[in-house]
């Protein structure tokens, strides 16, 4: 069997079961032999992402009541395969990378660092979200504007590892400390409930949960992130190799799956004291 069969039916074996799915993400990072080390330390971040997904119902299987997501189980698996098939390939498994993120998935598992990690992780995400621009638009106005949320938030993490001037402005030498993926800081970014409804399928209008999520989770997506997002978009499709994601951002608005008509969600009519105070102390100097 090939390095992508074993991984197809690996993921195929959990599609319907959220514990199951991360049970086998845990797994991938205990490598071929199951003592991997110097890659544990970063199953936390992994984690965190998924376990968030898990809370909100989005992996529960498509019969549950509600159901889950088909959006989001299908770029969930496309991370999993991800890693299962890099696994393989370790292992012994006959055939080559099926596709540039595991071939990221590769470099990371032979030089473990920060930011290998965000590069592979970040690519299956990206490379989920390209895949499935069909699905996507099948779910609710909200849902698409999270989706968004979600991947400028996982994009950010990335930069605050790998280029935090762009980052964090004047404050750039705290983002290795933040960003880095085997501390709890980088739980923060990527584990979204702090920021993103726990709620599966969404019920309320766009304009009802961004006035209900004025926290410090969204003074960070408005204050610190939104003026720099075409940046982070563009340095972070050089990063991962994937010239598409700057089909997913225009003129600094997100636009997957969520019309530039509508752009006006990116910067809010009222923004609090402390957001301005934030956004002009980390203003960047990328």
């Amino acid at each position: 069997m090939s390095a992508l069969a074993d991984a197809e039916a690996q993921v195929a074996a959990v599609r319907d079961s959220p514990a199951a799915r991360l049970a086998l993400m845990a797994r991938v990072f205990q490598g071929p032999t199951g003592d991997a080390p110097k890659h544990l330390p970063f199953r936390r971040a992994a984690l965190s992402f998924m376990r968030w997904q898990a809370r909100r119902g989005v992996l529960d299987p498509l019969d549950a009541q509600p159901p889950g997501s088909v959006w989001w189980r299908s770029v969930n698996e496309c991370l999993l395969r991800d890693g299962c098939e890099t696994v393989a390939l370790l292992g012994g498994a006959a055939g080559e990378p099926s596709s540039a993120a595991v071939a990221l998935w590769l470099d990371f598992a032979a030089t473990p660092t920060g930011r290998h990690w965000y590069r592979a992780h970040n690519a299956s995400v990206v490379a989920g979200y390209l895949e499935h621009r069909d699905l996507a638009e099948t779910e609710s106005a909200p849902e698409r504007f999270f989706m968004n949320v979600a991947l400028l938030r996982v994009l950010y993490a990335h930069a605050l590892a790998g280029a935090p001037r762009l980052a964090l402005g004047r404050f750039a030498p705290l983002g290795h400390l933040l960003g880095d993926p085997r501390l709890g800081m980088a739980g923060v970014f990527l584990s979204l409930g702090a920021v993103l409804p726990d709620a599966y399928p969404l019920d309320l209008d766009v304009d009802r949960y961004i006035a209900d999520e004025q926290r410090l989770g969204r003074m960070l997506d408005y204050a610190v992130i939104a003026p720099r997002l075409q940046r982070l978009y563009e340095w972070s499709a050089t990063e991962l190799g994937e010239p598409r994601l700057l089909e997913l951002v225009r003129d600094g608005s997100p636009i997957y799956a969520w019309p530039y008509e509508l752009r006006q969600v990116w910067s809010p009519r009222d923004t609090p004291f402390p957001a301005r105070v934030l956004g002009r102390a980390t203003r960047s100097t990328y």
